[in-house]
């Protein structure tokens, strides 16, 4: 009897003792809780999407229209809160406004929906606009464009007098813009659209082509280029995709434009 009284005494003398004030185990998690826990990631990761595609939008500039102002191979964020559609209460809560001549816009391409254009505002609603020997007049005012690259010295009818009798191509739209909404030789921008051009204007299929943006066509205007990269000679399309990221890989650090990387893109009133 007194072994087993000694080996009770040293088994309990060898069980490790706990603090008075240790927390008990805590319990496996609920279910619910574990479910709360799926319902806020999935809340934040919704939430993330909305922003990368309510708020800001990725593009990259494919063809030369914009140069020198915005390069092939420039990746720019566009603020699509900028011409947000303004409600009753959403235009006094948000800071929506109106495209304003000299804005740079993005926009759906009128003629093709799927395809995304980036030019300049040259009109707005009620401006009269013609164009003499390349030198843009908007209600009789020669305006001052220092954002213009002229790349031929030649004048080319249609091209830099406008509007005119056209020589060339021009889209169904283009035709009726001319047919409808030319006065005394001067074209003029009716309710709801735009009149846009590219700042490369002697290489820029715009409006003069193509006629007015409407207004439900426009998504935002850039912000700044993130990234700038030096494409080979021929101009960014879906087909020649899978080249540029091959491309890419083996050139990333030496065709990168790093002097444009987080450069501001600014309109320009005149």
């Amino acid at each position: 009897m007194g072994e087993s009284m000694e080996q009770t005494e040293t088994s309990a003398l060898e069980q490790p003792s706990i603090p008075l004030d240790a927390a008990p185990p805590e319990p496996p998690p609920e279910p619910a809780e574990t479910r709360n826990a799926i319902a806020e990631w999935a809340i934040t990761i919704l939430l993330l999407v909305f922003l990368t595609t309510t708020l800001v939008q990725a593009f990259v500039i494919p063809t030369g229209s914009m140069e020198d102002t915005l390069l092939i191979g420039d990746h720019l964020l566009v603020d699509k809160l900028a011409y947000g559609p303004s409600g009753v209460v959403s235009r006094h809560i948000l800071p929506f406004r109106e495209p304003q001549r000299g804005d740079i816009i993005v926009f759906r391409y009128p003629i093709d929906i799927k395809q995304t254009f980036v030019k300049r505002v040259i009109g707005v609603p009620g401006d009269h606009i013609r164009i003499v020997d390349k030198q843009v007049f908007r209600n009789g005012v020669r305006l001052n464009e220092p954002y213009v690259y002229h790349k031929t010295d030649y004048v080319q009818g249609y091209r830099d007098n406008f509007p005119s009798e056209p020589e060339t191509h021009l889209e169904a739209p283009g035709l009726t813009m001319l047919q409808n909404n030319v006065e005394h030789g001067e074209l003029v921008v009716p309710p709801g659209v735009y009149f846009a051009m590219g700042d490369n204007r002697d290489f820029s299929f715009d409006s003069r082509y193509w006629g007015f943006v409407p207004r439900d066509n426009i998504i935002g205007k850039p912000l700044i280029v993130y990234w700038s990269y030096a494409e080979p000679a021929e101009e960014l399309t879906d087909q020649s995709f899978p080249r540029h990221l091959l491309d890419v890989f083996a050139h990333f650090f030496t065709r990168t434009r790093w002097n444009r990387t987080f450069l501001l893109i600014h309109g320009y009133r005149n």
